[in-house]
């Protein structure tokens, strides 16, 4: 075997390192990839009452997304986003309070009881510190923080949703007339004002970005639909596109709820929109009226890209679309939000810009994150009451994970954990345990608390939620 010299050794391992450097620096770069650009514009756009199950390219061919679609195919989709859930029937409430803070559930709950939500630390103040314009228009539901003291610009500020009339209830009754229309404007709610808000949005929206072309400083967009929140209205031309033949039953549909009254009440708002017991007739009008409402903002969401496009800012921009939480719409025999099921606490939502994949993230994530997420791409340092954790790591890496649980509740009476493909939901009032596996049961139809065989999978279950009712700021006390 021929001797190695000194100078040979030399050379071998100047190229090693050099080869070892040149990777380093590759995965430095991909690493950073996403970073790359200083002050990047963002728009955030907010949906209302919207599941992830809504969505033509994420599985439901009967609802037509166009706009929401090239955004899913050309951007990052997280699969598996949820919301922690909410303190009074409002979800949205805790929703975006805790989307604007940082904090979770229940910890923002107690800044919220404090009047403690504005402390000059909000998300869009954070933003603004950090020199971007920022401009905010539609749903705002934040108590006790005015949209007017903490954004720059503001357009049309909307309610928690718009007023429900008494004959948007307890409908349709089959063999009935149903008085109630979705197109006739004289029943108000979306037209108040002569107009129909989404279609208002979609104007401020056009408008702030022409304004925001003028400029040289890096503007954040918070643009939050009403839609698709109840009363579900649209122009006639939507709904015409969602004939009844063509809607379908959830496979999860129950005439009633055995939990009803354990997890809400019957008489909750939301629940007193369609009549009891559910009829496959009821279901199908408030999915049409649900789909149709969901076009209906697609048009505009439509409306604002090209706005964006026109600008020359496209380019610069990272754009989000989710929702502040789902909705049920005749899932289990329920019609609102305020349930622990994944039709309710899981949403649609999707990155796309400069250096982001198109690709899927299955790992699961609270669509809070998005907040610090964009913290980090404005090159503002995460402040340290802020609990929600940054996205870019999953952009460049989507097997990263982010949560070894998810945890979730609703005022004293349900509380969840999902923890790899297992769901386990506690009714605390009857003591009601229920188990599921996601990944062969993502209906959540096969209740396996009782099954022998799953007694390990439970007993984990409940170890991991009872670490994060201390971390998320949770009091119950909780009796398995």
């Amino acid at each position: 075997m021929k001797k190695i010299t000194r100078h040979t050794f030399l050379f071998i391992l100047l190229c090693l390192t050099t080869a070892l450097s040149n990777c380093v620096n590759q995965a430095s770069q991909s690493s950073m990839s996403i970073l790359k650009n200083k002050q990047p514009n963002i728009l955030f756009i907010f949906a209302d009452d919207m599941s992830y199950q809504v969505v033509n390219s994420l599985g439901n061919a009967e609802v037509q997304t166009p706009q929401i679609d090239l955004l899913m195919n050309s951007g990052t989709i997280f699969s598996h986003t949820y919301n922690q859930g909410g303190w009074n029937g409002a979800i949205c409430v805790a929703s975006r309070s805790m989307l604007n803070c940082g904090q979770f559930l229940w910890n923002a709950h107690k800044r919220d009881k404090k009047k403690e939500l504005e402390s000059g630390q909000l998300w869009s103040q954070l933003m603004a510190k950090a020199g971007y314009d920022t401009y905010f228009s539609g749903k705002w539901h934040v108590s006790g923080v005015k949209a007017t003291n903490i954004f720059k610009t503001v357009g049309n500020v909307r309610g928690g949703m718009p007023r429900q009339t008494d004959e948007g209830y307890n409908r349709p009754i089959e063999g009935k007339k149903d008085v109630w229309s979705p197109y006739d404007t004289k029943f108000g709610g979306f037209w108040e004002g002569g107009k129909h808000w989404s279609e208002v949005l979609g104007d401020n929206s056009v408008k702030f970005i022409q304004q925001a072309a003028k400029s040289d400083k890096p503007f954040f967009m918070y643009l939050a639909f009403n839609a698709p929140h109840d009363p579900r209205q649209s122009p006639k031309k939507y709904v015409d596109k969602y004939p009844l033949k063509n809607i379908s039953i959830p496979k999860s549909f129950l005439p009633e709820y055995p939990y009803a009254e354990e997890i809400a009440g019957k008489k909750l708002r939301d629940e007193r929109l369609a009549p009891y017991p559910r009829t496959h007739h009821a279901v199908k009008v408030n999915r049409q009226e649900y789909y149709a409402i969901i076009t209906h903002m697609d048009d505009q969401i439509r409306r604002i890209i090209e706005a964006l496009k026109a600008s020359g800012k496209y380019d610069n921009t990272y754009i989000v679309f989710t929702a502040d939480h789902g909705l049920s719409v005749g899932h289990h025999g329920l019609i609102g939000k305020q349930n622990m099921y994944d039709h309710s606490m899981r949403v649609p939502f999707v990155i796309c810009g400069p250096g982001i994949k198109a690709q899927r993230c299955n790992t699961s994530i609270y669509l809070q994150d998005i907040m610090p997420t964009t913290l980090e791409l404005a090159g503002i340092k995460k402040p340290e009451q802020v609990q929600f954790k940054s996205l870019i790591p999953l952009l460049e890496n989507s097997n990263q994970p982010q949560y070894d649980a998810i945890y979730g509740g609703y005022i004293d009476k349900q509380r969840m954990i999902t923890m790899g493909d297992f769901k386990l939901i506690h009714y605390p009032k009857s003591n009601t345990t229920l188990l599921f596996d996601l990944k062969n049961d993502p209906e959540e139809m096969k209740n396996l608390a009782a099954d022998a065989k799953y007694a390990d999978t439970l007993k984990s279950l409940k170890k991991k939620f009872i670490e994060l009712q201390k971390e998320t700021g949770d009091d119950l006390k909780v009796a398995f």
